[in-house]
């Protein structure tokens, strides 16, 4: 039997991806990779070549920047609707970008990111004050009015520990914003198993907005507002996506045909944003 890492109940397999089986939670409907993730999983799948060598990364992370930042002061500018601006933590942080646009909307800023080069380029390129570690790692005094989470709920190895262990970082009443793929949109639905955030071993769960809520009010936390997320990406990093996920295939042609250096938004609406608020 393969257990729920939320609930700890039976799993049936859906279908596997690349070899490994995609799991939903009989109890609780929770999709997740059904592997138990290896003891330096982070610094594998989180090295280097996952933020320069394309795959399921980035072709070159650190030419997202503008984008990175602008997404960062939308989210600052919506978390500002829920708490005033004050000390936040930005889990997997990468190069500082997001959290740069949260110090740019108000909030000052503090990121947790285990790439140690990542975290060194935020430091001393950008000036953002990015520790290198894990939540389990990270030992702060300070207790923090918001955490964000953008796209980083699919890769936790253990997401119930990573919840509990950002609730004792927050303060009471704190929010937490959360960026993450829908994998009860339609478009999933409709793909499958060949939905693009289907890819193993760098995503490890496929969260709904139905079961992110059941989890984050069973720690008690409860739903402020959620919506879907605004997205541009560079052309050059959808090129690889698709090449990583479809090959030399139809996408993968059509994107060829736009130049890289060019921004899309995203088309779908299989992305979705959540504030929560801990009671």
């Amino acid at each position: 039997m393969i257990a729920c890492p939320l609930c700890d109940s039976a799993s049936r397999a859906v279908f596997e991806v690349n070899g490994y089986p995609i799991q939903d939670c009989i109890r609780c409907g929770h999709r997740f990779v059904g592997v138990s993730p290896r003891s330096d999983h982070v610094e594998t799948i989180y090295g280097d070549d996952y933020f320069q060598g394309g795959g399921a990364g980035y072709p070159d992370y650190l030419a997202e920047g503008k984008l990175l930042r602008e997404t960062g002061q939308r989210y600052g500018r919506l978390l500002s609707r829920f708490a005033r601006p004050g000390l936040l933590l930005d889990v997997g942080a990468a190069a500082g970008f997001l959290l740069q646009g949260f110090q740019q909307a108000g909030w000052k800023g503090q990121g947790i990111e285990p790439n140690e080069r990542m975290a060194a380029y935020a430091r001393e390129q950008l000036g953002v004050e990015v520790f290198p570690g894990t939540l389990d790692t990270f030992d702060s005094p300070n207790l923090f009015d918001a955490i964000s989470f953008i796209q980083v709920l699919a890769h936790f190895p253990d997401p119930m520990t990573a919840f509990r262990l950002a609730d004792r970082l927050t303060k009471p009443g704190g929010v937490w914003l959360i960026e993450t793929w829908n994998a009860a949109s339609r478009m999933a639905q409709i793909l499958g198993k060949d939905w693009h955030e289907y890819s193993p071993p760098s995503v490890l769960h496929l969260w709904s907005p139905q079961v992110l809520k059941r989890t984050l009010n069973s720690l008690g936390y409860r739903l402020r507002s959620t919506g879907i997320a605004q997205k541009w990406i560079g052309v050059g990093h959808a090129k690889s996506l698709l090449q990583h996920k479809y090959g030399n295939g139809v996408p993968t042609k059509l994107a060829g045909m736009i130049p890289s250096n060019w921004k899309l938004p995203y088309p779908s609406e299989d992305l979705f944003w959540a504030v929560y608020q801990k009671v």
